[in-house]
């Protein structure tokens, strides 16, 4: 744990781990995949996927154990959904009445919204589904936070995204920090018998971790300053005015492309604009790299594993869009008239591709566990002393 840890200040990284780019991308394919279903059936089948690869492969770092934190939100989110159809009612209609509430009349210009009144089993259904549906998508997002390092992510951004790749790592380590302290403090409150749970237990934790979050911001303050971070390098102004006209060039080019592609208007121009606004935006984050130079101490090398474990994620996502422009219906399950969900084989083979990465990644040796190259040298044995004759 020493070296780890050492290797993590230094920059160096062991070399069972994968870039977290990799990662990211992993998790956004699965996200990807979700966000094209509402089949029970196989967004229960992803999270079984998620769940597995981030139980086997997730480190004792911080960072990590926010994993547990998505899921209890992920199911917070479910049940506001759920609450939501039950209370506020739904635009699916429906035959089959579980429950009436009381309702509340409403004036004439509220028409179209209802609070209590008749609960039906396929305005539930459909909730239920909906609300599963992005569940399944922060659950995705979790995997990823408890699998990449954010601190190695950010050295593996262009020169030109580095400021705004530090926002948004900071904002990325928030959760997993907060989580962290919140453990920390109950378990000091716990030793001292006193009450961890309820609003006094939360009163009297949420002050030391907001003293905790301001300490931490400003020594992270102080760390960037003596890096200098913000410093900017001088260039000519005809870089700075090439560098913003391919950037800004780029991103019109990128929507209007995107844009092209998802109608049917666009479809013999879509394509071609799309790949000369990426060119000209790629172009325009290496010139305007040469503003801020800095050195990377060995960098996150993109290896075989790192292109599996994306892979992976891509395959999920590409072939689960390419069945739903094939079998819609076997993706989204009516409610109206209430079905069961049938089972897709092709979607739920493809989902199982997102398990590559717990065959191919090696598992991060377990907590308190030392390498084989950090460990000590036995202690060598005193040699017997000759006794004189």
């Amino acid at each position: 744990m020493a070296v780890e840890a050492a290797q993590e200040l230094t920059g160096m990284a062991p070399r069972r781990t994968v870039h977290p780019g990799a990662w990211w991308l992993w998790a956004l394919g699965l996200a990807t995949a979700a966000s094209r279903t509402t089949n029970p059936l196989l967004l229960g089948l992803l999270l079984a996927v998620v769940g597995y690869v981030v139980a086997t492969h997730r480190t004792d770092a911080p960072w990590a154990r926010s994993y547990a934190a998505f899921v209890r939100l992920a199911l917070a989110v479910l049940l506001i959904r759920l609450f939501f159809a039950v209370f506020l009612g739904s635009p699916i209609p429906g035959t089959h009445t579980l429950l009436t509430l009381p309702e509340v009349p409403l004036p004439a210009w509220a028409q179209g919204v209802r609070l209590g009144g008749r609960v039906t089993a396929e305005g539930l259904v459909f909730a239920l589904y909906d609300g599963l549906k992005l569940a399944t998508l922060l659950i995705c997002v979790g995997a990823a936070n408890a699998l990449a390092n954010p601190a190695r992510l950010l050295k593996s951004l262009p020169g030109a995204l580095y400021e705004a790749g530090v926002a948004v790592v900071v904002a990325m380590t928030f959760a997993p920090h907060l989580v962290a302290d919140v453990r920390r403090l109950r378990a000091a409150r716990r030793l001292r018998g006193r009450p961890d749970r309820g609003l006094r237990g939360l009163a009297q934790v949420a002050l030391p971790v907001l003293e905790g979050a301001l300490e931490r911001s400003v020594a992270l303050a102080a760390a960037m300053d003596a890096r200098g971070y913000g410093r900017t390098a001088e260039v000519t102004p005809a870089v700075r005015r090439t560098t913003a006209a391919l950037t800004l060039g780029g991103l019109l080019g990128v929507c209007a492309g995107t844009y092209g592609v998802l109608t049917a208007e666009g479809g013999t121009y879509g394509l071609p604009v799309l790949l000369a606004g990426l060119a000209a935006a790629l172009a325009g984050l290496w010139l305007g790299g040469r503003r801020s130079p800095r050195t990377r101490y060995r960098p996150d090398a993109w290896g075989v594993r790192a292109w599996l474990v994306s892979g992976s994620g891509v395959a999920v996502a590409g072939l689960t869009v390419a069945y739903a422009a094939h079998d819609p219906a076997a993706l989204h399950p009516g409610v109206v008239p209430l079905t069961a969900p049938a089972f897709p084989l092709w979607p739920a083979a493809a989902i199982l591709l997102g398990l590559l990465p717990a065959f191919t990644v090696p598992a991060p040796p377990p907590p308190g566990s030392r390498p084989a190259h950090d460990a000590p040298n036995p202690r060598p044995r005193p040699r017997p002393r000759k006794e004189p004759a």
